[in-house]
């Protein structure tokens, strides 16, 4: 009887923790040289739940990373020109490093226009137009959170990305968008699927890498997967599901990303990150060797 092999489990986890250890020992760094520590300022408009505990989550892991955590809370009445002119102070102040609009913040707010409000050199969730430009071309700046995590795994797992068809399943600015565009500097072939596109099974069947990134519940069958691909589930859904179906899935790719403990945690830790190389260029100690 032949027994079912099941894909490697890719631990964001582990990874993410590697990666706020190293953030921290940098930020020290930084400190030590300046006597600043890296400052992270957190938006949040109203008392959404899912919001709160995102926000608390952060503002621990900035604590284990050295970072400075200063969180504006703004009531859920606040207008989009109150919220921008929020953060356009926080663009000014020079004790702030990077800044983080915590989203969704209500249908009533353009969002856009929000996030365009953040200096691109602090704009360490990479949610502005200069920033996805920027990691487009390929020049310097901070890319999305969620994607940049997405690669780190990617880079750890030491997935081979040249030549190989990349299927992105979600076209968001902030998360499918710019994985694609990521996936493409690295020599993938990328087709963008979304919640229009005819026959998504057919697609995904051919594809070497799946990023799933829809926000749907078990959107992507498991069954369609190809055998040996890597699969990304950048979804999260109520009850711990993600977009892809786990169980059959992993019968089949050859690398996958668990939900939670997979994409979530990295997402954090390139906040941190990003947080702290904006430190470092807006106090002077980019390129200085931080021992």
């Amino acid at each position: 009887m032949s027994r079912i092999q099941t894909a490697r489990l890719m631990d964001g986890t582990g990874l993410a923790r590697r990666v706020v250890e190293e953030t921290a020992h940098r930020a020290a760094e930084i400190t030590r040289r300046t006597g600043v520590r890296p400052c992270l300022a957190t938006v949040l408009v109203g008392e959404d739940p899912a919001s709160v505990t995102y926000v608390r989550m952060k503002r621990a892991r900035c604590a284990k990373a050295g970072i400075e955590s200063r969180q504006i809370s703004l009531p859920a009445t606040t207008t989009t020109a109150e919220l921008t002119e929020t953060l356009r102070s926080l663009s000014l102040d020079a004790g702030v490093h990077g800044i983080l609009l915590q989203h969704p913040a209500g249908p009533h707010i353009d969002e856009r226009a929000a996030f365009e409000a953040i200096a691109p050199e602090k704009d360490v969730d990479g949610v502005t137009i200069s920033s996805f430009g920027a990691m487009s071309f390929g020049l310097p700046g901070f890319t999305s959170c969620t994607p940049g995590g997405i690669m780190r795994l990617l880079d750890e797992y030491d997935v081979e990305l040249a030549g190989r068809h990349a299927v992105v399943v979600g076209r968001s600015a902030i998360l499918g968008k710019p994985a694609g565009m990521l996936l493409l500097a690295r020599d993938a072939t990328v087709t963008y699927c979304h919640s229009r596109t005819r026959d998504l099974s057919a697609i995904v069947r051919e594809a070497d890498v799946v990023v799933a990134a829809v926000g749907r519940p078990r959107l992507i069958n498991g069954e369609d997967i190809k055998p040996g691909a890597v699969v990304i589930d950048a979804g999260y859904n109520p009850g711990n599901v993600g977009d892809v179906d786990f169980d059959t899935a992993r019968t089949r790719a050859r690398l996958i990303t668990p939900v939670p403990g997979g994409v979530g945690p990295m997402t954090i830790a390139v906040l941190l990150a990003q947080t702290v190389d904006a430190a470092s260029r807006q106090l002077g100690t980019a390129g200085e060797n931080t021992g």
